[in-house]
């Protein structure tokens, strides 16, 4: 379980990779680093999108931690380094969102907690936000603060491919046929990082989008294809409980939400609905980016991190460009 460093992409240094054993036993691969500059702020925690893997955060570990952040993240079960739940491991699978509530806790408690500092603050993107949204009205939450990168809070039809009550009733009525661990319709092995340029939905930065396709290509396990249908149905329902119109009320953990003002993977819409009813939160709309925005051009990541700068109380820093 070590991380893959290449030239355009080298491991940050100071990196303790460790694995822990999620709520069920499987292998989950994590990393550590303690911050490179002080003040010491706390410590990041970073949750994943699907498919995703610690490589692919490099660069914005090291933002971090020049900041002052010390940072965490593993790879979520079933994808990156982590073990596979699948006898074919390109597929993307869970029962149900609680196991990775449950992954996440542990990965707190047992490996976060001992060896870096509070508070923690939570940075979840697509996936990863909903999983940290979906413990966010606990008050006992152990998040002082959470950032959310295109959150999925619901999925865009454009992404689903037909409209959101048939891709429910088709995930519904698939799995109760014992179809849960078959691919979605027109699901394959294909990574979506290795979906041409041009017809990307997740970054119009080139040299970012290649860098990722340059490490899926040193290191192919990394890769994770289509969903299944179990991981399809799972992300709906825990999408409509994020979407009651009560659930941003009870939020007791401060936020601030990012929406992709060009994104077709999930809907920037609900996280702009979701915005509005927070007690203590808001949003930030950015305009020209697609789904991954910490993937984005310099210039859509500069105004990301200036607006992180602002909420989080971090004086301007020099800027040092690209890995």
């Amino acid at each position: 379980m070590k991380l893959v460093s290449l030239s355009i992409n080298p491991v940050p240094s100071g990196a303790e990779v460790l694995a822990f054993d999620g709520y069920d036993g499987r292998k989950l691969r994590a990393a550590l680093w303690q911050a490179t500059r002080g003040p010491v702020r706390g410590t990041a925690i970073i949750l994943q999108g699907r498919g995703e893997f610690i490589e692919k955060y490099f660069e914005v570990v090291a933002d971090l931690r020049r900041r002052g952040f010390a940072v965490a993240i593993f790879d979520l079960r079933g994808q990156g380094g982590s073990e596979r739940v699948l006898s074919n491991p390109h597929k993307g699978h869970v029962v149900a969102f609680t196991e990775y509530d449950r992954d996440l806790a542990i990965f707190i408690d047992e490996i976060v907690r001992p060896n870096l500092p509070e508070p923690f603050v939570g940075i979840g993107h697509s996936l990863g936000g909903n999983i940290l949204l979906r413990g966010a009205q606990d008050e006992a939450s152990p998040f002082s603060r959470m950032i959310l990168l295109s959150p999925m809070i619901d999925i865009d039809e454009r992404m689903l491919g037909v409209s959101r009550p048939l891709a429910k009733a088709y995930a519904t009525t698939a799995a109760m046929l014992g179809l849960a661990t078959a691919y979605v319709r027109g699901g394959t092995d294909e990574p979506n990082d290795l979906m041409a340029f041009e017809n990307n939905r997740l970054t119009s930065d080139y040299v970012r989008w290649s860098r990722v396709k340059s490490i899926i290509e040193a290191a192919p396990d990394l890769a994770l294809g289509a969903p299944t249908v179990g991981w399809l149905r799972a992300a709906l329902r825990s999408c409509d409980m994020l979407s009651r119109p009560d659930y941003p009320k009870y939020v007791c953990v401060p936020m601030m939400l990012f929406a992709a003002g060009a994104d077709r993977v999930v809907s920037t819409k609900a996280i702009e609905d979701f915005a509005v009813d927070l007690k203590s939160g808001g949003h930030v709309l950015m305009p020209g980016s697609r789904h991954e925005i910490l993937q984005e051009t310099d210039a859509i990541r500069q105004r990301f991190w200036a607006a992180f700068d602002a909420y989080m109380g971090v004086e301007t820093l020099p800027s040092e460009g690209r890995l």
